[in-house]
């Protein structure tokens, strides 16, 4: 597979991350409201959890299961969060993941980022479905994917686990050919 992209949009450069993001990935990370919107952020989260896992992306990539790449603004290059597709090659399908830093909460950063990952996932990485999934109670990130062009699929009750919590699963889903009618392509 080749190296990581870099996609540009008209506010937003995703690309992969450098190590010398580690400061500024671990000051968006260790706000405990972001954490508390995902579901695999450790916390506390340490400099060191971000310095350890910014070197991964490039071998998963490598293999074929992810792509994570920094979302930064384009003009003048401040980190604002990340996104991700982790794929499934056997179904033609990625799970798409992202996180914005609280100071960026509300700009539209995140629909931007995963209508651009979205089009991507389906042109580059001949993706059939993205799909994605947010708690319940974090409606913020449902109006995001439906933003994108997602459709509600069903909640999965209790079926995740955060902070010793049971959590509702609200799924959401994309199909290639729905894409088509988005306008994430032109991004």
């Amino acid at each position: 597979m080749p190296e990581l992209p870099t996609i540009d949009t008209p506010r937003l450069r995703l690309r992969p991350f450098a190590l010398d993001d580690a400061p500024a990935l671990y000051r968006l990370c260790a706000n405990p409201e972001v954490a508390a919107t995902t579901l695999n952020l450790p916390q506390p989260y340490a400099l060191a959890d971000a310095e350890n896992w910014i070197p991964k992306h490039a071998a998963e990539f490598d293999a074929g299961v992810a792509m994570t790449l920094a979302i930064t603004m384009r003009d003048v290059g401040i980190l604002v969060g990340n996104i991700s597709l982790r794929i499934c090659r056997a179904h033609a399908r990625g799970d798409l993941g992202y996180l914005i830093g609280r100071p960026y909460w509300g700009r539209g950063y995140c629909t931007e980022a995963a209508r651009a990952v979205a089009a991507f996932g389906f042109g580059e990485l001949d993706l059939n479905r993205i799909e994605a999934q947010h708690f319940a109670r974090n409606p913020a990130s449902g109006r995001v994917m439906q933003k994108v062009g997602m459709r509600y699929e069903g909640t999965n009750r209790q079926s995740l686990r955060r902070f010793g919590q049971y959590e509702d699963a609200v799924i959401y889903g994309l199909l290639r050919e729905e894409a088509v009618h988005l306008q994430c392509a032109t991004l």
